[in-house]
């Protein structure tokens, strides 16, 4: 009889923040699949877990998927864990769990903490509906696009991003979503937990006035509750869009929509001027 493969969420700071039973499944199971055994080695010898770690993560995915899952079908049971969180989440994975299913071996998800969750019930922003995009484009243009993409999405926009771009990520949020709502959070659960609020403008200014930015960054974008007004100019607003890498026909079409004008309407009044 194959064995079960164990999906099991381990803290993403705070290494008190693991359930009993993920404790217990990860001593219980033949072997651990980890994104870095170093880190995860960390989680283990705290809780006194012996089970062989073996290594699981981008540059070796797809070789390491057939060998575990031969392991699975032979009657092994075993665990995989990310360096921090829930697996599968903007972490390796879904190559095991696809070729599990595919193989008819039994998958079990072991719940714990998310930084994106743990994120969103801070931020004060709705939470009925949110749409979780992974780590934001590294090239300014592909970011923008992105963004732009999602102007009318009704849910609260999720995003991970690094410290080194956090600074231009926001000013490209500022740019196409204007005085929206942001919240941003770094060192979840740790010592230097922090989550700021304002407009993208606003917390860029904060962080740039800092010596340095630490930390892998959780941001959060409101959806619009209410429309507002923008009062710059529309050549402007245009522009703005357009130095950020969007092509003007995106950008009078993104302009329209803040603006509750349409296409034809933003085109003839640029044109007329």
């Amino acid at each position: 009889m194959p064995g079960l493969l164990y999906v099991v969420s381990t803290p993403i700071g705070n290494l008190e923040d693991i359930t009993f039973r993920a404790v217990r499944i990860l001593k219980e199971v033949a072997w651990i699949a980890c994104e870095d055994t170093r880190t995860s080695r960390r989680l283990l010898d705290h809780y006194e877990i012996k089970t062989r770690a073996v290594s699981y993560h981008d540059h070796n995915e797809a070789s390491r998927t057939e060998d575990l899952i031969a392991r699975l079908l032979q009657g092994d049971s075993g665990a995989l864990v990310s360096d921090a969180g829930t697996p599968l989440l903007s972490d390796p994975g879904y190559r095991i769990v696809h070729a599990a299913v595919e193989a008819g071996i039994r998958i079990e998800a072991i719940p714990g903490p998310s930084a994106l969750l743990a994120a969103l019930v801070v931020s004060g922003m709705p939470t009925d509906q949110f749409h979780f995009g992974g780590f934001l484009p590294a090239k300014q243009g592909q970011r923008t696009r992105l963004l732009e993409s999602l102007v009318d999405e009704q849910s609260t926009l999720i995003f991970y991003e690094a410290p080194h771009r956090i600074l231009e990520s926001l000013d490209d949020i500022s740019t196409v979503f204007a005085k929206r709502p942001v919240a941003v959070s770094r060192e979840l659960t740790k010592f230097h937990e922090e989550t700021l609020r304002g407009t993208a403008a606003e917390i860029k200014a904060t962080l740039g006035g800092r010596d340095s930015v630490r930390g892998e960054f959780v941001v959060l974008i409101s959806k619009a509750l209410e429309v507002a007004v923008d009062e710059t100019p529309l050549e402007e607003a245009l522009e703005l869009l357009v130095r950020a890498g969007v092509s003007r026909m995106d950008a009078m079409k993104t302009v329209a929509k803040q603006r509750g004008l349409s296409k034809r309407e933003v085109y003839k009044l640029v044109a007329g001027k």
